[in-house]
This record gives C-alpha cells, sequence and structure tokens, in this order.
C-alpha cells in the first residue's frame, strides 16, 4: 500500500509517470492486480498485489521504477507511506458468481 500527498502543480506530469508505472507493473510475473484511491482531502492511495514476495521484490528493484521513484521524490511527492503486507487470509464475496 502507497499513500502520498502531491506537490502543487505537478498533477498533470505525475498522472503521465503514474500511467506509464501502471503499464510496466501489469507486464511483469507474479503481478495480480492494482487499484487507486483518492480522498476528498487529496490523500492517494495505491494498492498494488503480487502473487509472491519475489514479484514484488522485482517491481521494487526494476530498474525504470527505481527512476520513477527518485523522481517521485525529487519532484511529485510532498510525502509518502509505504506498508508492505503478506495476506494470512483472504475471502471473496460476489453476488455476479454462481
Amino acid at each position: 500500500m502507497f499513500r502520498s500527498r502531491l506537490r502543487r502543480g505537478v498533477e498533470d506530469e505525475y498522472a503521465h509517470v503514474a500511467a506509464q508505472m501502471s503499464q510496466l507493473v501489469r507486464q511483469l510475473d507474479g503481478f495480480v492486480d492494482e487499484r487507486f484511491f483518492q480522498s476528498a482531502d487529496g490523500e492517494r492511495v495505491t494498492v498494488v498485489r503480487f502473487a509472491d514476495w519475489s514479484s514484488h521484490r522485482a517491481w521494487a528493484e526494476h530498474p525504470e521504477h527505481r527512476r520513477a521513484q527518485r523522481r517521485g521524490r525529487a519532484e511529485f511527492y510532498s510525502w509518502y507511506d509505504i506498508s508492505v503486507c503478506e495476506e494470512s487470509y483472504g475471502h471473496r464475496f460476489d453476488v455476479g458468481e454462481s
């Protein structure tokens, strides 16, 4: 889970880089899914799930992702917080499933 706030005036360029990273992560083995949320006060939350720890590490260490991380600290984020977790239990309900 990646929580963040953007600096003022960087939204358009950030959106471009974020779209590139979203496209890149989807190509990696072990990628499960990603979701984006933004609260009314501007905090952003990105949840990305991987099949296993090694897939997550491959993303964390990917050279293009590393460049985007450096750019994020230098240009885009006023702050961020990262939490990495392992799922110990999962359950899904969908009324549309049979």
